[in-house]
């Protein structure tokens, strides 16, 4: 998982031609288990791209993300780009290692 530090790290995320961004919260046991859940299906698909926002360290990153997605903040929160547009989210016990999994593409998967 590539920790997403500053403008320039998000701007990456867009320009992939699939990629996951998680929006994780340190101090949240629910983030905590959809932590896992992501840490799981990266573990089975190690060709996935994933980022991660740390929310509360970079909240400005959080918001940014918020606005040019058009998708209401919330934490934990998983949000699937396919070439730069959201083409998928969901967030708390929506994030799952399955429902990951279900949406990699077969040119992604090895």
């Amino acid at each position: 998982m590539q920790p997403v530090r500053d403008a320039e790290a998000l701007e990456r995320a867009f320009g992939e031609p699939w990629a996951l961004v998680f929006k994780h919260s340190t101090r949240c046991p629910v983030s905590s288990a959809a932590w896992r859940e992501v840490a799981a299906f990266r573990k089975a698909h190690p060709e996935a791209v994933v980022y991660v926002v740390h929310v509360p360290e970079q909240r400005s990153l959080s918001n940014a993300l918020a606005a040019r997605t058009g998708i209401r903040h919330e934490s934990p929160q998983a949000i699937l780009l396919e070439s730069g547009r959201v083409a998928w989210h969901d967030s708390h016990e929506g994030v799952t290692a399955e429902a990951l999994g279900r949406l990699l593409p077969a040119a992604v998967v090895r």
